[in-house]
């Protein structure tokens, strides 16, 4: 991730913190990277589910479905905001200047993870205590005595959401010190030599994680009442402040001919913080004047009834609340998740963590670039059909073996049908990529971002992120959403737990040769992500045949139909390789270059483009009858 890119993601679900997929892959990178115009937010849920008591305050299911699409439609400005304005600010940046804001990035993101991660999560889940019991009396007085005692129940309810919160500033506080301290005193020294500002850059960036963690309060109350409104509007204002901050800065001292290193990028993530709490903060005072509770830590003990109960369970059971501000269940979550939390931020930032300890800043720069642009598709393509493969498995899966203990046949062979569909369909999209991504990639890095940056060897980095590793990204993605989708709690959890660690040792291991051994720099990390999504395929596809093998009972060793991976392998392979020849061979011939500078880089992207229809045409007859089938099958289910 990169501080160039202004915006940060995060849409990183509970049940993704919770079932341990995906913990750490590239594809959870995709997830947070900044360049999806996603919402500075490492861990938040859209849809969050809550056990509290239904209030005139507490927004219904048509609120909640308004807010989640106030919050896509806030991510389709956010993107196309941020990617312009990321493109307007690779004019002023060099490869060694984004590969430092990528390392400052990964501090403030670590502090803001750290801090709140495991306490969003568990607010999230948070039960809320007993309240009052209606009265079985119909009088107007008990009426009266019931919506006061309900009332009382809700605030107190929120109280307690916000005053779990401030706990985060208090992480934040520590990890932001400790994490500030740690990176300055292993920081490359010639880095810190040539990257002006480098230390007040570091505080500014400490600094506006503390503002941000000070919404936190205001944030998880609006989230936890359903309010994502004012959520739409904070993310929106502090987008925007972020970007017309960052890009002025840049902009003032390119033109006063200053040489400020990543200030800008710190001066903008300030501004980001402050406008988040700014939006918050008002739309967080409103609600607790209507509903009775503080913004600021209280008691969470509001009524004299309340106090009553609340010190006969003290007296009994050891209490409810720590303090009389803390639940206690809610606080016991929140650590028992904070290792979880350590571990999946770990292997979740793996690569930048690895290519900060063995790369230099430029080829740090190098790779951010490469990984953004080579994202987009993962992002707007891969991302959704992702999810929703992950909860149509999950629903067609476990609706179907309610009353037993596996699923029914008829849903296992459409789950087995429908898995083999969607494996090929990304095979089929991975054979363009392959073929034209080493040619095309060098030509729009240089037609986006600049000849300097394809001087910098960008271009020939991208291409083996588009040709290499987005296809086993794609595979992955679908693979990990159907295990996911299927694998039980306890036992197996851990197991794939385990086996996810095991990979990411392999990946730092394949890391280490490539760049310290072969000094391969950016492109040695593209062929070691690659290695370590290859071993999550083998995996997931060891996984997926022993579950259709028996049958949807892991119970079983055997006697179910098979998986049948040759109905996934398209069809005239050789003669996609063929193809994949003749093509390279006319773009050779054309004077086209992988990873060169082209003078004429609209001729040359025109001459790709050209010889990508015979290629396509060339997959589409091949495939004409599953591309039939796949769009009856499309047109029946909209039907």
């Amino acid at each position: 991730m990169s501080p160039a890119k202004l915006d940060q993601g995060a849409a990183t679900t509970a049940d993704d913190n919770d079932n341990g997929n995906g913990s750490g892959d590239s594809n959870d990178k995709h997830k947070n990277s900044n360049w999806k115009g996603g919402n500075n937010e490492t861990t938040t849920t859209t849809t969050t589910t809550t056990t509290t008591t239904t209030t005139a305050t507490t927004p219904g299911s048509g609120s909640a479905v308004r807010g989640a699409s106030l919050l896509i439609l806030l991510q389709i400005a956010s993107r196309a905001l941020t990617f312009l304005a990321n493109q307007l600010l690779l004019r002023f940046l060099t490869a060694q200047l984004l590969g430092v804001s990528t390392q400052l990035e990964v501090y403030y993101l670590s502090v803001l993870f750290f801090a709140r991660e495991s306490l969003r999560v568990a607010i999230q889940r948070h039960q809320s205590p007993s309240s009052p019991s209606p009265s079985p009396s119909p009088s107007s007085a008990s009426t009266t005595s019931t919506r006061t005692a309900t009332g009382n129940a809700n605030a107190r309810d929120s109280q307690t959401v916000v005053n779990l919160a401030y706990l985060s500033l208090l992480l934040g506080l520590g990890a932001s010190a400790a994490l500030g301290a740690a990176y300055l005193r292993y920081v490359d020294a010639a880095t810190a030599a040539t990257t002006p500002y480098l230390d007040t850059a570091l505080y500014i960036y400490a600094a506006a994680s503390l503002i941000e963690l000070l919404s936190e309060p205001a944030f998880v109350v609006l989230q936890y009442r359903l309010r994502f409104g004012p959520r739409a509007a904070a993310e929106s204002v502090a987008t925007f402040l972020r970007c017309l901050v960052t890009l002025g800065t840049a902009g003032w001292a390119w033109r006063q001919g200053l040489e400020l290193g990543v200030l800008p990028f710190a001066l903008g993530q300030l501004a980001y913080g402050t406008g988040l709490l700014s939006v918050y903060a008002g739309y967080g005072f409103r609600l607790a004047a209507a509903e009775g509770f503080s913004l600021f830590p209280r008691a969470a003990i509001l009524d004299t009834s309340t106090a009553i109960d609340e010190k006969k369970n003290d007296d009994d059971a050891g209490g409810e609340y720590v303090l009389g501000y803390f639940f206690r269940p809610t606080l016991h979550l929140a650590s028992s998740l904070m290792s979880q939390s350590f571990v999946k931020h770990l292997l979740t930032q793996g690569d930048t963590f690895l290519m900060s300890a063995l790369a230099d800043p430029t080829s740090q720069g190098v790779y951010a670039l490469a990984n953004n642009y080579g994202g987009l598709l993962a992002r707007l393509v891969f991302q959704p059909v992702e999810e929703s493969s992950r909860n149509y498995f999950s629903k067609l899966l476990s609706s179907s073996s309610s009353s037993s203990t596996s699923p029914s046949q008829s849903a296992l062979s459409r789950a087995r049908a429908d898995l083999q569909s969607l494996l090929r369909f990304y095979l089929l999209l991975s054979l363009p990529l392959i073929s034209l991504g080493p040619f095309a990639a060098p030509l729009l890095v240089q037609l986006v971002a600049g000849a300097r940056w394809s001087a910098t060897g960008a271009g020939a980095v991208l291409a083996r992120y588009c040709c290499l590793y987005v296809p086993l990204l794609a595979v992955n993605g679908v693979a990990e959403a159907f295990v996911s989708s299927v694998i039980a709690a306890g036992p197996e959890l851990r197991r794939q737990s385990l086996w996810m660690g095991a990979f990411s040792c392999v990946f730092g291991a394949a890391g280490f040769v490539a760049l310290r051994v072969f000094g391969l720099g950016a492109a040695g990390l593209v062929y070691a992500n690659a290695v370590n999504m290859l071993c999550r395929i083998v995996w997931s596809g060891v996984f997926i045949s022993r579950y259709f093998a028996a049958g949807g009972d892991r119970g079983r060793k055997g006697d179910g139909e098979g998986f049948g991976w040759e109905a996934v392998l398209p069809k005239g392979l050789p003669l996609y390789v063929l193809g994949t020849a003749m093509l390279w061979s006319m773009l050779s011939r054309a004077g086209i270059e992988v990873g060169g500078v082209s003078p004429h880089v609209f001729k040359d992207l025109f001459t790709v483009a050209a010889c990508a229809v015979p290629y396509v045409i060339l997959i589409a007859y091949a495939e004409r009858q599953y591309l039939l089938d796949s769009y009856r099958s499309i047109r029946g289910s909209r039907k």
